[in-house]
């Protein structure tokens, strides 16, 4: 199986060497209002990310009546509500998720979502997604991979709350229907995620074994934690997004607003500019410095023309615009051309071309 370093989502590069492709994940802070979910949208356009998510489920297919809740979720809503009764107020119907896509698209956003039943990832393929993303929870869901895989778009794979096995075991499920442009995000699914349990090295981990996008989908508190992923070779940045951390529900608490998601992207954008290229070379920038503070081979005395130069006639000195001093030797012995118009000063800087 061809494995695939950059893919293609929508009109966005994503991979080695590519800008980081940033994900706002709405999610369900929307709380199940079509016009806060709207907001939402605009929100990410205007924090300047690439991509807005939600997530699309039918409560009805997604859990038991008896499903208990986790135990961030019991914080942040009614402990006595359960799991079931929780998730069917923050269902979207399909019309919800054309306009939503539609108003992702009007702001030159990438719709995503995260499919959590054959059924939902269905409905994004017929809304004509250009990629699927699926959640850490959904990774042992095998036969939903494999549905997903089918249908030949690139996926995005969460993969927190998992050993490398069961990665290992997912992308190889994905592949074998044929799937090649696949990106992993190394996750932590705690909400909020301890800075010690981060584990960003993990990271290199993924990339060194599956040879294909990483990133990482961020649930810490704060922007900190996701410019430094950058620095760790991050392709993807994923980051919750609300309107309002005080409103009811279970991730807004650990989710960023607006203007907080706006200096995330740009310290995330800045950061793969500080990284630069790898490549050890002169910059513009330092032309000037460089002039200056280098060193060249000057005359320490008038050199006349004819004559041959000794080593106590030459020295080192800025500023470095002549022969370099690693080439002193080869100035010894060398005779300063007669046709000069005047002899060299002492302190003039030597250059090649008065010397024959």
């Amino acid at each position: 199986m061809t494995v695939k370093d950059v893919i293609q989502i929508g009109k966005r590069s994503v991979g080695v060497g590519r800008p980081v492709f940033i994900i706002a994940e709405a999610g369900v802070n929307h709380n199940g209002s079509l016009k806060r979910a709207l907001e939402l949208v605009d929100a990410a356009a205007e924090a300047g990310t690439d991509a807005v998510k939600f997530q699309t489920f039918s409560a009805d297919r997604l859990v038991t009546h008896l499903s208990p809740k986790a135990r961030y979720q019991r914080e942040t809503t009614d402990p006595k509500e359960s799991q079931y009764a929780m998730l069917k107020k923050l269902e979207l119907s399909p019309e919800a998720h054309r306009e939503l896509k539609l108003r992702a698209e009007k702001c030159g956003l990438v719709f995503l979502s995260t499919p959590f039943d054959k059924d939902s990832a269905d409905l994004l393929e017929k809304l004509g997604v250009a990629a699927f993303k699926i959640g850490s929870g959904e990774l042992t869901d095998l036969p939903l991979l494999s549905h997903i895989a089918r249908k030949g778009k690139p996926v995005i794979l969460s993969t927190g709350m998992s050993t490398m096995e069961e990665v290992r075991q997912a992308v190889q499920t994905l592949q074998k229907e044929g799937l090649q442009e696949i990106a992993l995000l190394h996750c932590v699914s705690a909400y909020p995620a301890p800075k010690e349990d981060v584990n960003l090295l993990a990271m290199s981990t993924l990339r060194d074994e599956f040879r294909m996008p990483v990133g990482y989908s961020d649930h810490t508190e704060g922007i900190h934690v996701a410019v430094l992923a950058v620095a760790c070779g991050a392709d993807i940045i994923e980051k919750h997004l609300t309107l309002d951390k005080k409103l009811p529900g279970p991730d807004h608490r650990i989710s960023l607003e607006p203007d907080e998601l706006a200096a995330m992207v740009q310290d995330v954008r800045n950061a793969k500019k500080i990284l630069g290229n790898g490549n050890k070379q002169v910059m513009l920038s330092e032309a000037n410095t460089k002039s200056v503070a280098r060193k060249s081979v000057v005359a320490l005395e008038v050199l006349k023309r004819g004559c041959s130069i000794k080593s106590q006639m030459v020295g080192i000195r800025r500023p470095g615009l002549g022969i370099p001093p690693s080439e002193i030797e080869k100035v010894i012995g060398r005779t300063v051309r007669r046709d000069l118009t005047t002899d060299i000063p002492e302190g003039n800087i030597l250059t090649w071309e008065m010397l024959e």
